[in-house]
């Protein structure tokens, strides 16, 4: 008979007497040690099994999410249409090259695309020679890209511009450095331009810069019409258009759906500036852009609708697409006058996915996706439950009996929670959002304990511990959002989807904080709460285990039996989050798991904690708070294992088969 605790797990730095005050009110770390336990049975029946797509991501236009970040477009506002279809036209951030005397711009409605008419005119004063000599260089006008055009030693990068003149064109394209050093460049010359002309050329980078821009310049006296200005890297995943790293740090979670595109970034403050599906498919030169003015920045609609579908198939996650129905931040559409809107959106799903012979089926199929994408969730709106027309004047039954009636298969998200109250209208899954400070979102872990097992399932596309507490996205935070999670795996049967919110943010435009993942025009990091998603993308798909916890409240765990794809090997994972400053020894019991089928070499326990539960990470310290995997070599049905304070730990026990292990690893699985 094996002794009852068979294996004493501890990892070294958990041994260490903390005496560092750790953000009020959450206490001291002491040295004490408490007890709790946890058993579960491993041999069930009948299954519990969890969605597919029970842990995704929610993507919005916020922070310079997309335009500046994801989407891989180095030229910001490159048709001059930022400060809208009338000129004088704001050009920002373009920047002239030369003074008065050499160089005059202005923008006026002369472009060749009826959908962006400003163009750019440079009237070119100084020449070659005479008596008024451009100087070194020449003049134009150059654009820093979204704070800095990353250009690296090697790269390939595609220029598209389009450009017109009543003389012979000759001209410089160059990326440089913030040292003012070339780093790629091509000259044109053309006598044919009297007509507006594409130039498109692909630079290769002989230096690098993280803060490089792109220059247009001339010494010869002219005058020069310039529109819709194009830079990509050749490398964007998939020729796609997203920046690779981005989208890696994405596919790095495996999620399970991805929810575009907003957010309140759908409604806009003002309809006028609502997103508007339609005027984001096709030629990117015709797309008219936005001013996102719930975001307070310009967006050329480069990532539209078409590009958020690819994205989603691309990362292997079902899209969800949250439709404007006719509501604004500010605004409301009378329900007698919705129908337009209503049929827009039937029109969207057909574009989605209509066969290549149906009339917006064709419209994606020219845009190089011939195939249907698999959308299969459309949310009714955002945050709109309160709002008169919604619910009390019937616009959302409009959009639900219409898109029913022609798509009965496709599940309607309402805007109106049903988590403690019977719906008033049918849908098939209801959205809920939760901002709240830590302690708040911690015990949010049993929200759902409680909530119908009858009617639409919970679809928690927003979630986030927000406020100063949080700083800019630390250890306090994603350990109170890992307990609230693991409620809601352990409430599965009542939560079909979750995601936190926001995803992205440039560092240079902060507009919402704390965010998931951080970047700048060169780098990219995790936020702790990132790194604790990594510990639930395994429960995708995965089998619920019954288990019962004795602890303090300062504890919440649960248990899952799942399969790793990669490798064909099956595990059960044990999660376990102490929002507490006492270690604990938890005493770990697993029915129906017998000892010779477990896997010791391949059993691993990975935790995620640090010294102080403030402690964030950094472009100069990435995973300073971090997973660190451990090898379980006495992994046994019955054991005790230390955790730490201010921790969240996954236990991963390998049940024996036929499959061979990667000598290479060790034994240990370091796949999160």
């Amino acid at each position: 008979m094996e002794p009852k605790y068979a294996a004493c797990v501890v990892l070294a730095f958990s041994l260490m007497v903390i005496t560092t005050y750790y953000l009020q009110p959450h206490g001291v770390v002491t040295d004490a040690t408490q007890t709790a336990s946890l058993s579960l049975n491993a041999s069930q029946s009948p299954a519990k099994k969890i969605s597919q797509r029970m842990f995704g991501l929610a993507f919005e236009e916020i922070n310079h999410s997309g335009a500046g970040g994801l989407w891989a477009e180095l030229v910001s506002n490159r048709g001059f249409e930022a400060g809208g279809p009338n000129t004088p036209s704001n050009i920002s951030p373009w920047t002239i090259i030369g003074n008065e005397a050499s160089i005059l711009v202005s923008t006026d409605r002369s472009s060749c695309f009826d959908k962006n008419k400003v163009a750019l005119q440079m009237e070119v004063l100084c020449d070659v020679d005479g008596e008024n000599i451009c100087p070194a260089g020449g003049v134009g006008v150059y654009n820093p890209g979204y704070w800095g055009m990353n250009i690296e030693k090697g790269k390939r990068y595609r220029v598209v511009f389009y450009v017109r003149s009543l003389q012979p064109v000759e001209m410089s394209i160059s990326f440089i450095g913030s040292k003012d050093q070339k780093l790629a460049t091509s000259d044109i010359k053309d006598d044919n331009v009297a007509e507006w002309k594409k130039v498109e050329m692909v630079l290769e980078a002989y230096g690098s810069d993280a803060n490089s821009r792109l220059q247009l310049t001339t010494s010869k006296r002219s005058t020069i019409w310039l529109d819709q200005v194009s830079a990509l890297p050749l490398d964007t995943h998939n020729g796609h258009g997203f920046r690779q790293d981005l989208f890696d740090i994405l596919a790095a979670l495996k999620p399970g759906f991805i929810r575009f595109p907003g957010g309140s970034y759908v409604e806009g403050d003002r309809l006028m500036n609502a997103f508007r599906w339609r005027e984001t498919i096709g030629a990117w030169e015709e797309r008219p852009g936005r001013f996102n003015d719930v975001w307070q920045y310009w967006t050329d609609d480069g990532l539209g609708y078409f590009e958020y579908l690819q994205l989603a198939e691309d990362l292997g996650a079902s899209p969800i697409w949250v439709v404007n129905i006719g509501i604004s931040i500010n605004e409301q559409v009378d329900t007698s006058l919705i129908m337009p809107f209503v049929q827009d959106t039937l029109d969207a799903i057909e574009f989605a996915r209509g066969d290549a012979s149906s009339t917006m089926g064709s419209a994606r199929a020219a845009m190089g996706h011939l195939e249907p994408f698999d959308l299969q969730y459309v949310a009714a709106g955002n945050q709109d439950c309160w709002k008169k027309n919604y619910r009390v004047l019937g616009s959302y039954m409009k959009f639900y009996n219409a898109i029913k009636g022609v798509y009965p298969d496709i599940k309607i998200i309402t805007n109106c929670d049903a988590s403690a109250a019977v719906l008033d209208h049918p849908a098939d899954l209801y959205d809920y959002h939760v901002y709240t400070n830590a302690n708040s979102m911690f015990s949010m872990a049993h929200n759902f304990d409680h909530a119908s097992r009858n009617g639409p399932k919970a679809f928690v596309s927003e979630y986030a511990v927000t406020g100063g507490e949080a700083g800019r996205g630390n250890l306090l935070k994603a350990l109170a959002e890992a307990g609230f999670l693991i409620g809601l795996e352990r409430n599965s049967d009542v939560v079909e989807m979750a995601s936190s919110a926001p995803l992205f943010v440039n560092v240079n435009n902060q507009r919402f904080n704390p965010d998931a993942i951080v970047f700048d025009s060169s780098k990219v990091y995790g936020t702790p709460t990132y790194w604790m998603q990594h510990l639930f993308k395994a429960s995708n798909g995965a089998t619920l285990l019954d288990s019962t916890l004795q602890s303090p409240s300062s504890l919440t765990a649960s248990a899952i039996s799942w399969t790793d794809a990669d490798s064909g090997r099956s595990y059960i994972r044990v999660k376990v989050v102490n929002f507490g400053g006492n270690r604990l020894n938890l005493r770990l019991a697993i029915e129906g798991l017998d000892n010779k089928s477990i896997e010791s070499a391949g059993s691993t326990l990975t935790t995620l904690t640090s010294t102080n539960v403030k402690d964030e990470n950094s472009f100069n310290e990435p995973k300073k708070v971090a997973p660190v995997i451990n090898a379980l070599k006495n992994a046994s049905n019955k054991m005790t294992v230390i955790i730490p304070p201010y921790s969240f730990i996954s236990i991963d026990l390998q049940r024996k088969s036929n499959v061979i292990q990667d000598a290479e690893s060790n034994g240990v699985h370091a796949s999160l």
